[in-house]
């Protein structure tokens, strides 16, 4: 089927599939459940909640065929130049592959490159844990700053976040944002002998980071001796000679094909690697690489990326709701949303197609969402009641902690999913005003208020535990699921141009306001801005 007759294909059913209740599609399709579920690396997807019909679930799979997402995998997979608009290969699955393996970019290979940087973060990590590897005056370190922007940010805190201790034997602390206050709470209560700060950049280029990376070290250089403050400044980069120049002691160097938003399973998670324990870092690795063999070894239609990226795409694309929320019901992954704003929205947030024409469909939704129960006295009214249907997506785990109570956490997410699906009509709400004991009048005058429509999709993730091999797991559906949207999109999902042009920008207001005022080209809306804030 050519991808043009498998879209018009993909827009019928899903008309077709408006007109029916998402209830009454599982009297209709006995094996539904069974059809739409399915288990890979140790977590467990429910996708019988979605509002795609058995026709239109399998025009889904259909398009994908036609797009060639099997052969765009396997390009991926191959060290090919799947992001053509740089020339590079994209391959984070290298990083978390087995020692030993054969991963190529471009046909030049690179595991054994993979291997020995792993094999140097887990010799420093252990150094620092053991106090082998100490500060300028001997002590051992007790503290980490990690200092990133962006995908050298968000990917080593979720990580932290969802995996840290209690009580973890060295703090670990991040800053990201270039507000001075940002630094100013992560330094408080440190003690700059025994604090390591370790600086994030791709390029050791970002305003940010640099900025960031400047005021710890005059932190550091405040209180520690020149000839060992080196000891202190730990640089990641893909540019080790810019890190050298800009004082740190010691690199570890990642490869311009790891892409920012894809790289915390390198050395930009060195932080979490020291923080957390090798065996830890590791077994996340793992687990993350049970999930690439899991994309790479099933069949479409049973292929928990592929799926729950088709389930994204029908209600973008075949339903039109652009914004998906996403609620993690463990603390643990709070940040979760976060991350995947900028996985999912910085990687398929785009107008043209891979060829630069620009596309006629809609690409990625807005992405947002809450650990639960949070959101559920925040934003899920409006899920609820409101009159834009925002599919919803569980990440629920089934022992967020030793010291779960009976009630569990989990019973609130499946209670969302089955009234988002279910609703309730005016007469049952009328019903139930009469009740408890409203009159007639007052019954009739309220149902509508408590009138839920109900049929509003969501998809369910479920672990046991957020382990490291499930956290990995979890992060890597995500990641080969925006790749699998790319593909059905016919977008590059791996550059980011439009967070380039702010930051060009952004350099150039600034050596307006070094300058002393506004430059006579700038837009009278910025020029006065400008002014103002300048005093």
């Amino acid at each position: 089927m050519s991808r043009d007759a498998a879209w018009t294909a993909f827009d019928r059913t899903a008309a077709e599939a408006g007109k029916t209740r998402i209830v009454d599609q599982f009297a209709a399709d006995p094996d539904r459940l069974a059809r739409m579920s399915v288990q890979a690396a140790g977590l467990y997807l429910d996708l019988s909640k979605q509002s795609w019909t058995k026709a239109a679930f399998d025009a889904c799979l259909d398009l994908a065929r036609a797009c060639d997402v099997e052969g765009r995998r396997n390009a991926l997979f191959a060290g090919e130049a799947v992001n053509l608009t740089e020339g590079r290969a994209v391959l984070h699955p290298a990083l978390r592959a087995t020692a030993g393996a054969d991963f190529q970019a471009l046909g030049e290979p690179v595991s054994a490159e993979v291997d020995a940087v792993r094999a140097e973060m887990k010799a420093y990590a252990e150094a620092v844990r053991s106090g082998a590897e100490a500060g300028a005056t001997g002590k051992s370190f007790k503290a980490i700053v990690h200092v990133g922007i962006g995908g050298s940010d968000l990917g080593p805190r979720v990580v932290w976040d969802a995996l840290r201790p209690l009580e973890p034997t060295i703090d670990l602390r991040f800053v990201a944002n270039i507000d001075p206050r940002d630094m100013a709470e992560a330094l408080t209560g440190l003690d700059p002998e025994t604090t390591l700060v370790v600086v994030v950049s791709k390029t050791f280029t970002t305003q940010e980071t640099l900025a960031n990376a400047e005021a710890a070290k005059a932190w550091l250089a405040a209180s520690l001796p020149a000839e060992g403050m080196t000891k202190h400044f730990i640089g990641v980069t893909a540019a080790p000679e810019r890190a050298a120049a800009f004082g740190c002691g010691r690199t570890f160097a990642f490869r311009d094909w790891v892409g920012g938003r894809y790289s915390l399973w390198s050395a930009v998670s060195l932080s979490c690697a020291i923080a957390l324990g090798w065996e830890v870092f590791e077994a996340m690795l793992a687990g993350a690489a049970q999930m690439d063999d899991h994309f790479v070894e099933a069949p479409l239609e049973t292929n928990a990326p592929v799926l729950l990226a088709l389930a994204q795409v029908f209600n973008v694309d075949g339903l039109n709701r652009p914004a998906r929320t996403v609620a993690p019901y463990a603390h643990a992954l709070r940040r979760l949303p976060s991350f995947l704003q900028q996985l999912e929205m910085e990687s398929n947030g785009k107008r043209v197609h891979r060829d630069g024409t620009p596309v006629t469909r809609q690409t990625c939704p807005v992405v947002f969402g809450e650990p639960g129960t949070n959101g559920q006295h925040a934003f899920f009214q409006q899920i609820h009641q409101g009159p834009q249907v925002v599919p919803a997506e569980f990440v629920i785990v089934a022992r967020t902690h030793e010291d779960a109570p009976e009630s569990p956490l989990w019973s609130n997410a499946l209670a969302q999913g089955q009234a988002l699906m279910l609703g309730k009509t005016t007469e049952a709400a009328r019903a139930e005003g009469l009740a408890q004991g409203l009159s007639e009048e007052e019954a009739t005058r309220l149902a509508p208020h408590r009138t839920f429509t109900g049929d509003r999709p969501s998809t369910a993730i479920v672990m046991e535990r957020v382990t490291p091999g499930a956290l990995g797991a979890l992060i890597a559906l995500y990641e080969h699921k925006t790749f699998v949207e790319g593909v059905i999109w016919d977008i590059n999902s791996f550059d980011q141009w439009g967070v380039e042009l702010g930051k060009v920008l952004a350099k150039a207001i600034l050596q307006d306001v070094q300058a002393g005022g506004p430059s006579p080209d700038l837009d009278p809306s910025t020029a006065a801005l400008m002014t103002r804030l300048m005093g």
